[in-house]
């Protein structure tokens, strides 16, 4: 929904979500993980008010999705953008670090984690 897959790019659902979130979870701080799933909550519950539909988003058809990613990444209330922005955020890590994105924009893949840097 937020990066949705096209006929030229993956999506971010095709770029081991699983694994970047365990890994992202385990690195970030409580604060920033805190808002990434209240973000994710905030926009799977919304559709309600953006699109009028009384589905969690991850159940829309694909035009109410695109629609309900669209109303509410440009959502009045300044928390609701906020929260959105850092869910698009995490996910844009995930998808900018995957090999195949990576391949398409002509980029090597990033080398494994030396495992030096720790949250403090």
């Amino acid at each position: 929904m937020l990066y949705p897959r096209t006929d030229a790019l993956p999506g971010a659902a095709d770029c081991d979500l699983d694994a970047f979130l365990a890994r992202f979870r385990r690195e970030t701080t409580p604060l920033m993980w805190i808002g990434v799933v209240a973000g994710a909550v905030v926009f799977h519950l919304s559709p309600v008010f953006t699109v009028l539909a009384p589905l969690p988003a991850f159940l829309l058809p694909a035009r109410l999705a695109d629609r309900h990613a669209g109303r509410i990444a440009d959502c009045r209330v300044y928390l609701v953008r906020q929260l959105v922005s850092l869910v698009k955020v995490a996910a844009g890590l995930a998808w900018g670090a995957d090999p195949r994105v990576r391949a398409l924009f002509a980029l090597p893949p990033l080398p494994p984690d030396p495992g030096t840097w720790r949250r403090s």
